[in-house]
């Protein structure tokens, strides 16, 4: 017999380790370990729902005739780790060796690749793109942007086509998805479901000091709840998502995102089905066609070209810093105070719902690090530990590339940087903070306006002759030497009081 190894991430029916093995002969193995649950400092509600989530699967695998070999985080017998897990499991079975499939982290492949046990590795079959079609895909090309890689998921699975032709004449609908905040929001967010609470008091008791509020908990925790908000999404929140997408509210945490990423990350949900249950929307007049592309856009474009660059770039990747940035992590990403109120809106979110929307994190907690110069790892650590939906094949790029330029714009064509302007249209935050975002330069200025031409400033023998930001590089020139001085001057009193731990 064998064992069939089966992670916090991989909970799916059709995971090609169960699809390969016999239940009649292999024993299942899943493990909660502290190895995995502390690595980063992973924020509560992440923990719980992997837990119970495991928990849940491990149930429905024995009633499907499975032998399953589970651990739980307080089994005195628990070694601490999956590789010690399966040794002690193999030990224990007299198994002959054990079948996986590849995880999502170059960590996890490399200790189940050393293991002292004879180890057959398949690939994860749950993506729409293998390894060898990106790289196929990749071959030879200047510059790997995701729109082309997108065309070709197309192209691949038929979704939003018309014969060989987008649906609507258009690939990309992104353009029409950029308005401000709504005035309201007539969707009532996410389905809440009961919670596991024996696992509840395990996370409260193992990690209650870790950033991060446990309780209300009110995630999915196996596929059918997962289903169930999908639909629940489809039918209210799918119409205004893509006018929407990029707002930030004070009092709407969700808007009309769907949040789903936990669950087709862990493996609840499949993205082609997904997929296919938003486009039957739009083909049955439900939903307009700028909603549903851009949201097939985020999963069989962003979620399948995010994994072909962690996979494509290698173990190394997330050690990337290309513009040398060294500043620590500010207290404020840890709750500490701030006067900014996206900042506090934004991490305050993340505190309480271990979630917050791409913009969220792209252009506000993002964009003040990138600005900041704080070093690319500890941001890449910080966004692996506090999110529900965080897994290293999907966040890394997106941190380490996307975000903070780290990878030398193998991702991005120019960094994903704003000044206040694009927060305050794209949100109500500036409204009620204590910065004045139309404010360039004083004591009230907003600290994006003034760091926003200090990261230009001092990158500028690297940017300057991009064509996407030369434009900016005149801006500056036209100023005022008096004027550049000041910016620089108060952007650099601004950085100092955050490296001395001062209110900000």
């Amino acid at each position: 017999m064998r064992l069939v190894l089966v992670l916090g991430d991989q909970l799916s029916a059709g995971l090609s380790a169960l699809l390969k093995t016999d239940k009649a002969t292999d024993v299942v193995v899943m493990a909660e370990v502290m190895g995995e649950a502390s690595y980063v400092p992973h924020h509560p509600k992440k923990i719980a729902f992997t837990f119970s989530a495991m928990r849940r699967f491990a149930e429905w695998l024995r009633g499907e005739g499975w032998q399953v070999a589970y651990t739980r985080l307080d089994d005195p017998e628990n070694t601490g780790s999956i590789t010690g897990e399966l040794i002690r499991r193999a030990s224990e079975y007299g198994a002959v060796g054990v079948v996986y499939t590849e995880p999502g982290e170059w960590r996890l492949i490399e200790a189940l690749a050393e293991m002292p046990l004879k180890t057959h590795c398949l690939p994860d079959t749950r993506f729409i793109a293998s390894h060898q079609e990106f790289e196929d895909w990749a071959k030879d090309r200047k510059q790997l942007r995701m729109e082309y890689f997108y065309r070709e998921m197309r192209r691949k699975t038929g979704l939003l086509m018309d014969g060989d032709q987008p649906e609507g004449g258009k690939w990309n609908y992104d353009h029409d998805n950029r308005k401000p905040a709504p005035d309201q929001v007539d969707f009532v967010g996410p389905l809440r479901f009961a919670a596991d609470e024996e696992v509840l008091d395990l996370v409260a008791k193992r990690f209650g000091d870790n950033f991060g509020k446990l309780r209300p908990f009110w995630f999915a925790t196996d596929t059918d709840q997962a289903q169930d908000q999908l639909s629940h999404w489809v039918e209210g929140g799918l119409l205004k998502f893509g006018d929407f997408q990029d707002a930030m509210l004070n009092e709407h945490r969700f808007l009309y995102h769907s949040l789903i990423s936990f669950y087709l990350n862990a493996g609840l949900l499949d993205p082609l089905d997904v997929c296919q249950q938003a486009e039957a929307a739009y083909r049955g007049g439900h939903a307009p066609l700028n909603a549903v592309e851009g949201f097939i856009r985020q999963i069989i474009g962003w979620r399948e070209y995010m994994r072909g660059i962690y996979f494509h770039e290698g173990p190394d990747y997330v050690g990337r810093n290309a513009l040398g940035h060294t500043r620590a992590l500010p207290a404020m990403y840890w709750g500490g105070e701030t006067k900014m109120n996206c900042m506090a809106k934004s991490v305050a979110q993340t505190h309480d719902e271990a979630y917050a929307h791409h913009i969220q994190r792209l252009m506000v907690t993002g964009n003040f690090a990138l600005l900041a110069g704080v070093h690319p790892a500890e941001v890449h650590e910080w966004y692996l530990a506090v999110y529900a939906d965080a897994y290293e094949w999907v966040e890394a790029p997106n941190v380490i590339g996307m975000s903070q330029f780290a990878d030398d714009g193998i991702i991005a064509s120019k960094p994903y940087i704003s000044s206040g302007n694009y927060i305050h249209k794209m949100s109500d935050y500036c409204g009620s903070c204590a910065y004045r975002v139309q404010d360039k330069t004083g004591e009230k200025a907003c600290p994006f306006n003034l760091l926003y031409w200090h990261f230009l400033d001092r990158h500028r023998a690297r940017f300057e002759g991009n064509p996407r930001m030369g434009n900016m590089y005149r801006v500056w020139d036209r100023m005022a030497d008096e004027r550049r001085e000041t910016v620089l001057r108060e952007a650099d009193a601004f950085l100092a009081k955050v490296d001395a731990g001062e209110l900000t």
